[in-house]
């Protein structure tokens, strides 16, 4: 079996971080590991997170996955977790379905990861019923995705909305700035705290700072959805200083 893997990402086509920091999380972890990977991206319109331009942008999903299948992607992460959200719980399923059938029918073969999808299975596998969240967008949309969690039995028990409308803007926040934001989420009784519900919003320095400083597991929708790629590719799930989500020692 080969150890060298391609990562095919559907990309918004305002998004500047989802190509930074999986790249860095896989990149980090081949300074331990023998696997390498590279990555290989397809694009969808979209420049403002609104609930009108985030359904026409998903419709564009089924066109990136058949380019990236082209390429004989080993998996493909779709990463734009709010417009799966903003559609109704479930979802993701619905889409991760139909773009595997959109590769089948291309004669080829990729298991499909939604960061939606992956933040949900990343909360359960750290056996956490009840999140803090922390989200860039307005707070109608946060309102969504809570809606989403909680559809899917998890309880949100406190959220932040940093109400950052442009996604080119949401791409030039300063990640370190997620750890005062988090000291000022209600986190009891939660289970974990979600950093990032958004692969746009950067996160990826805080990550491991955060849950240093809460004391419990710390995750962004990009880490979970590094984790599902990982597992789709049948090697260990490990990424250093990503929390405990990525530490291996999550069963």
């Amino acid at each position: 079996m080969s150890n060298n893997f391609r990562v095919g990402l559907i990309v918004p086509s305002s998004n500047t971080t989802m190509e930074t920091e999986i790249p860095a999380m896989l990149h980090n972890r081949m300074k331990e590991h023998p696997e390498t990977f590279t990555f290989h991206s397809a694009r969808m319109r979209m420049k403002h997170v609104n609930a009108e331009e985030l359904k026409k942008m998903d419709i564009d999903s089924d066109r990136c996955a058949l380019e990236l299948s082209d390429a004989r992607c080993d998996v493909l992460a779709y990463a734009c977790l709010v417009a799966i959200m903003c559609q109704g719980p479930g979802y993701h399923q619905i889409s991760e379905k139909r773009l595997a059938k959109v590769v089948e029918e291309n004669a080829e073969r990729a298991p499909i990861v939604s960061s939606a999808g992956a933040l949900i299975t990343g909360i359960k596998r750290l056996k956490a019923k009840k999140v803090s969240i922390i989200t860039p967008y307005m707070k109608p949309l946060t309102n969504q995705v809570i809606d989403y969690l909680e559809a899917s039995e998890i309880e949100v028990i406190d959220s932040i909305s940093l109400e950052v409308a442009d996604n080119l803007e949401v791409g030039r926040l300063d990640p370190v700035h997620l750890i005062d934001h988090a000291a000022r989420l209600n986190c009891k009784g939660a289970g974990a705290v979600v950093l990032s519900a958004c692969v746009q919003m950067p996160s990826l320095p805080s990550v491991q700072k955060a849950e240093d400083l809460l004391g419990i597991p710390v995750l962004s929708a990009a880490t979970a959805t590094v984790y599902e790629i990982l597992s789709n590719l049948n090697v260990a799930p490990i990424v250093p200083n990503a929390g405990s989500l990525l530490s291996g020692t999550i069963k």
